[in-house]
């Protein structure tokens, strides 16, 4: 059996009678005759003439409009040139006033020319003194016997003790007298003790133990 409360079944005869009533309904209209109006043309044989607009011609004729004349702008005025101006003149500076001379000295009386003096009587003349006879020539210090103790010289080592004498060097004297150039060509043959001398100050040294200065020595280098 057919249930009639199946809800489904219901929505479609609802759906199968709406169906039909669309379908009858543009049926019946596409079938009904349709009206057609005709409205007669001018142009139509025997159609009776387009009546005129009696009143569009009967009215006056619209006035004429006279056209605008615009004026043409005036020409802008020239500029009229501006002439520079005149600097001032500048003032002359009044003029200093001129100093008053100075008053003359009087002059000063001459002086009195001197009273000669007499003429006083010449010397006579110095008998000529003897020559002194010659003194004897001092004789020259004889150079020292030997050579100097070397080893007073502060930084002055053993082993420069022993080189010095193989290249001549044997006394105080001979290095109190030596130049920066004879020390820099002492210090080619020193070999590792290449500016020795100048960093110990041997030629100072030199210089007081030659002279026998040993106090001066001392306060500057030490007991020797």
């Amino acid at each position: 059996m057919i249930d009639l409360n199946n809800p489904n079944l219901l929505i479609f005869a609802g759906a199968l009678v709406f169906g039909l009533l669309l379908v009858w309904y543009l049926f019946g209209r596409s079938s009904a005759p349709r009206e057609r109006s005709y409205k007669p043309d001018v142009l139509d044989e025997g159609a009776a003439p387009a009546a005129r607009n009696q009143a569009l011609i009967d009215a006056p004729p619209a006035a004429k409009i006279e056209p605008v004349i615009v004026p043409a702008p005036a020409p802008a005025p020239e500029p009229v040139p501006v002439a520079a101006p005149v600097p001032a003149p500048e003032a002359k500076p009044a003029p200093k006033p001129k100093a008053e001379p100075k008053p003359k000295a009087e002059p000063k009386p001459k002086a009195e020319p001197a009273a000669k003096t007499e003429p006083k009587p010449k010397a006579a003349p110095k008998p000529k003194a003897e020559p002194k006879p010659k003194a004897e020539a001092k004789p020259v210090a004889a150079a020292p016997a030997g050579p100097d103790d070397l080893s007073r010289i502060k930084g002055l080592g053993p082993k420069l003790q022993k080189l010095l004498p193989e290249l001549g060097i044997t006394t105080f004297a001979q290095i109190a007298a030596m130049t920066e150039a004879d020390l820099a060509e002492l210090d080619t043959k020193l070999g590792a003790f290449a500016g020795r001398p100048a960093k110990d100050s041997w030629v100072e040294q030199a210089k007081f133990l030659a002279a026998g200065d040993t106090a001066g020595f001392e306060s500057k280098f030490g007991k020797v």
